[in-house]
This record gives C-alpha cells, sequence and structure tokens, in this order.
C-alpha cells in the first residue's frame, strides 16, 4: 500500500460513518484487463535520496515534515470532488482484484478520472469531473458566482477571488467566502503541529522560521510572510507545503489545491545553475514583445535550487508527476521577492530515461535521435521555470490595474504553460547568441524539445501543460520549425524553429500583456488540437509509458 493510502485509510477509519456509503450502481467500466493496462502507463520507479548524512535531528525533523505532508493527500481529495472520500471509503473494502486495481489507479489519479485519457470516469457510477472542484457549491452555476463576486466590495471581492477561500452557500442561499483555515481546520491544525515539532528539531536558522511561520499560516489563513520566509529557505531539507496550484478550479483558476514536495537541496548542482539567475533582467530587457510590456525592475533575486525528492502528496503526486516547479504564485510576493525555482532531479532523470529516450527512438529520424541529451532536457526544464516570473504579471487595462490570471480567468493555466515553454527555448537561444551557454548545444536543445513535445501530449488535451504543448507543436509545424516526414517521424528546422520560438513567445505575452481573453481563446481553440500526424505518431507510442508512478523508498 502506498504511504498516501495509509493515511487515508487511517483518517478514514478516525472519521467513521460519515464515508461509510458505497460507490453507486454500476455503470459501464474498465474491467480489470483494461485497468491493468491503463495503470501499466505509468512505469514504477523508486524515487529516493540519500538521508543518512543528515545529523539524527534534522532527521527528526524530516520525518515531522512528511508526516504534515501526508494529510495533504486527504484534502487534495476533497478539493477536488465532495465526493472522493466517499468513493475510497467503498474501494479500500473492496478486497477482489478488481477492487484492488480500482483502489490503484484512483490513488495513481487522485480520484475516479483518469487524467491521460481526457479525465474520463474509470469507476462505475462516475460522471464528469466536475470543472469548479470542491470550491463552489456543488448546485451553484458559474454565472451566479461571477454575478455575485460583480457585486462585491474590493475587499469582500479580494477575499472571494484569493487562493485560500472556498465559496459556500449562506442559510439565506446566497453566497460567503469561507477561509481554508476554516474549512479545513482539523487538518491544518495537525499540520501545523507537526510542523512546529520539526522547527523544535532543526538547527538551520531559515527552516526553524519557515516551519514556524507556514504552521502560523495554516491557522491564519495569511500566507505572505511564510511564502516570504520560503524565499529565502537555504537549508539541507527543502520543503514546499501548502495551497499553491490553482488548475483544479476549472472556472476561474482563483483557488489554490494543497500539495507538498520534500525534498534534500543538491548543493553542488544548485551552484551550477544558480548563475541563471544574473542572466533574469537582461532576458526581460529582451523579450521579444512592445517595450512597453517589459518588467524594468524584477522583482527579487529569483533563487534556483536542485533537489532530490523524497516525498510529494496532494496536488504534487497525482497523474503525471511534477518535474520542476516555479512558486509561490501569490503576485505580492512575486513583486516583494521574485519567485524560487525548484528543480527534482532524481524525477527528472527517471522521465528522461523511462519515458523520453524510448519516445525519441520512435518519434525522431534517426539523424536527429543522436542530439536527444539529459543536460538539455534539465536545463530547459529549469528555463521553463524561471519564465514563469518573466513577461508580464500583473498588468494596467485601461485606469485598471489587474493580473494576467484574473483577465485571462480559465484559460490562464494553459497559456502560462506554453508561455513558459516557448520563452525558454527563446530564452536559452539567446543566452546562447550571447556568449552566456555554448552555441553547440542548439541542436540538441530543440530536437529533446520536440521528442518531448510527445511526451507531454500524451497526458491528454485536457491537462494544462499538454494543451499548451499542442499550442506550441501546431504553431512550430506550421512555421516550419519542426517537420513531419513522410515516414512518420519528425526533424528539426533549426532556422525556423528559433524564428518559431521567437514569435509564438511574442504572441502569448502579448496577449498576457493585454489581458485579452478574446484572442487568447481564439488562438487556443485553433491550435490546441491533434492533427493526423501528431495523432499517428501518439498511436506508435501506446506500449510505451506515458510517466512514471513513484515509490518513495526514502520516505518509507
Amino acid at each position: 500500500m502506498r504511504p498516501r493510502l495509509a493515511l487515508a485509510a487511517a483518517s478514514l477509519a478516525i472519521l467513521g460513518p460519515l464515508f461509510a456509503q458505497p460507490i453507486p450502481p454500476s455503470t459501464p467500466a474498465p474491467d480489470l484487463t483494461a485497468l491493468q493496462t491503463m495503470t501499466a502507463r505509468f512505469a514504477p520507479v523508486e524515487i529516493s535520496a540519500d538521508t543518512r548524512a543528515l545529523p539524527p535531528n534534522e532527521q527528526v525533523a524530516l520525518r515531522k515534515i512528511i508526516a504534515a505532508a501526508k494529510i495533504f493527500d486527504a484534502l487534495f481529495l476533497r478539493q477536488c470532488d465532495p465526493l472522493n472520500e466517499t468513493r475510497l471509503a467503498g474501494l479500500i473494502r473492496d478486497d477482489s482484484p478488481l477492487g484492488r486495481a480500482r483502489l490503484h489507479y484512483f490513488a495513481l489519479n487522485a480520484g475516479p478520472w483518469s487524467s491521460v485519457d481526457e479525465d474520463r470516469p474509470f469507476l462505475p457510477g462516475v460522471g464528469p469531473r466536475p470543472l469548479q472542484g470542491n470550491f463552489y457549491p456543488a448546485d451553484a452555476m458559474r454565472a451566479e458566482i461571477e454575478q455575485w463576486l460583480a457585486s462585491l466590495p474590493p475587499a469582500e471581492h479580494a477575499a472571494a477571488t484569493g487562493f485560500f477561500t472556498t465559496i459556500r452557500r449562506t442559510s439565506a442561499g446566497g453566497f460567503v467566502a469561507v477561509p481554508y483555515s476554516s474549512e479545513y481546520q482539523p487538518e491544518l491544525a495537525a499540520a501545523a503541529h507537526l510542523l512546529r515539532e520539526a522547527a523544535a528539531a532543526t538547527t538551520q536558522p531559515t527552516l526553524k522560521t519557515f516551519l514556524e511561520l507556514r504552521a502560523e499560516a495554516f491557522l491564519s489563513n495569511d500566507y505572505y510572510a511564510s511564502d516570504l520566509a520560503w524565499m529565502d529557505l537555504d537549508a539541507s531539507i527543502e520543503p514546499t507545503l501548502g495551497p499553491y496550484e490553482v488548475y483544479v478550479d476549472g472556472w476561474f483558476n482563483f483557488k489554490a489545491a494543497f500539495e507538498a514536495f520534500i525534498a534534500l537541496t543538491d548543493a553542488n548542482e544548485s551552484a551550477k545553475l544558480a548563475s541563471f539567475s544574473g542572466h533574469l533582467q537582461e532576458i526581460e530587457n529582451h523579450l521579444p514583445i512592445d517595450p512597453r510590456y517589459r518588467n524594468p525592475h524584477l522583482g527579487g533575486y529569483s533563487p534556483i535550487r536542485v533537489v532530490n525528492l523524497v516525498f510529494a502528496s496532494g496536488d504534487g503526486n497525482h497523474g503525471v508527476q511534477t518535474a520542476a516547479y516555479n512558486l509561490p504564485n501569490d503576485e505580492r510576493v512575486v513583486s516583494a521577492k521574485g519567485s524560487k525555482r525548484v528543480l527534482l532531479r532524481n524525477v527528472q532523470l527517471a522521465k528522461f530515461e523511462h519515458v523520453l529516450a524510448p519516445i525519441a527512438a520512435r518519434t525522431l529520424s534517426p539523424a536527429d535521435q543522436a542530439f536527444v541529451a539529459f543536460d538539455p532536457f534539465f536545463t530547459h526544464i529549469l528555463m521553463h521555470e524561471l519564465m514563469h516570473g518573466l513577461g508580464p504579471q500583473t498588468i494596467r487595462i485601461g485606469e485598471r490595474h489587474t493580473t494576467v490570471r484574473a483577465e485571462l480567468k480559465e484559460l490562464y493555466g494553459t497559456l502560462e504553460e506554453a508561455k513558459a515553454d516557448i520563452s525558454g527555448l527563446w530564452a536559452l537561444q539567446f543566452l546562447m547568441d550571447h556568449g552566456a551557454l555554448p552555441a553547440s548545444g542548439e541542436r540538441s536543445l530543440y530536437t529533446t524539445f520536440l521528442a518531448s513535445s510527445f511526451r507531454t501530449l500524451r497526458f491528454g488535451l485536457t491537462e494544462a501543460h499538454a494543451k499548451g504543448m499542442a499550442l506550441q507543436l501546431n504553431w512550430l509545424l506550421d512555421t516550419g520549425g519542426f517537420v513531419a516526414e513522410p515516414d512518420g517521424t519528425f526533424t528539426v528546422d533549426l532556422a525556423k524553429a528559433k524564428a518559431g520560438a521567437a514569435s509564438l513567445t511574442h504572441e502569448i505575452m502579448t496577449i498576457q500583456a493585454t489581458g485579452d481573453y478574446a484572442r487568447a481563446k481564439a488562438l487556443l481553440d485553433r491550435l490546441v488540437v491533434l492533427r493526423p500526424s501528431v495523432q499517428r505518431a501518439l498511436a506508435g507510442l501506446t506500449d510505451l509509458p506515458i510517466d512514471i508512478e513513484p515509490r518513495f523508498t526514502a520516505a518509507d
């Protein structure tokens, strides 16, 4: 049993009859053989890190942090859908082979919808995935929420559209914003207690400060001070835990889901990449957009951490696994301190070896296959995360100050992931052109990115990264940077790929700078598709893993 299932089972035993309802009556659903085939698309991989170098007191702190992180599995299930814990209880009681297979795939997806099959349900009696998650009343319509939000005075509007509130019905039938600290009070109180115990155990000052402030944030619902402390964190243990990403809120991308990544810092690799931060203002100053949309003074110093993952939970461990992240998302923190880029090196290496390399051998021409390598894969993921912090963030429309996220709503996630990818290519090319990186890596960069595009597309076009990749691949095919050959393989036209990366960076960042929802929707409607040549290539990969299924042996 995976650690998160063990915790969920323990939680259910405590909560008792509340989650005692059975799974709904049977409707057409995958049988045992089909479920085993679906599960086999995720290659089981041991993800570990050497914790033996930590002093005994830091090992105690690490165990306490991991215990707090495990609580987020239950919270994330609830945030995705109000019935998820009921479904999990029913699956845990089913000891049949089919029941075990359903439980396994439920745990892998953190719910009854298959993330790499366009969120189709795989349990009987389950309907479509609710776009609004469990952040809004189940009986509410999006238009109702929008009308209510428009009626609120500024302070109440900010709370209702903020990261850390749910929207619930009042007894009179209206709506009210409920702080996470109230909505999830028992779980967050338990997590806060564990973090305080971890803070008491560690002797690393910045780690102690972060843990104490994050424990306080769980109870106060004010995450600002702890996010600033997380930016300053410099310790052997690198914990990221709290509500962060907004993809589960498919209505507005307003509400943050709970996740955790608990890792050990790779000091040597972090030092190698730290020099990238020194080039960020230069990159911003040369972005291929109207100069008025550039930021002449980037916030903060944008630290980069290379880590080896020990444990992940909640939104950080379901479906396709995270290889890197750029946080926090709070625009106030980004303005004050920048954002931190964290690269999960052991996860990336596992993805490259088990997924990307086999895909490249089937999708690329023989001449291009020789250029696929781990270093450009790793470096582009780094630059992807760096570019999340560059380009338009806080914008002005007429006399109104707003954010890209607020204006693009549910389109924001897809466009932002595409922006980070394609502008990451452009930025690495910029550094090569200006001598900061060796130009000899050009072809390897674009060729590895082309192979990785097929890896990402296999996530399914309900996932923000995959939708963003479809946009990029079709743009580069249309501009000639990538070429579909008659034999079904793909090649890179280097000169046109460079131009295509620059032109798409311009298009996306201009949409973001102007908050142009209609232009964003038209772009996505046109290019977030799988064309026949791409469909044929993907069809030839069905026996290969789509991603990895981590086994956190160090956490065990």
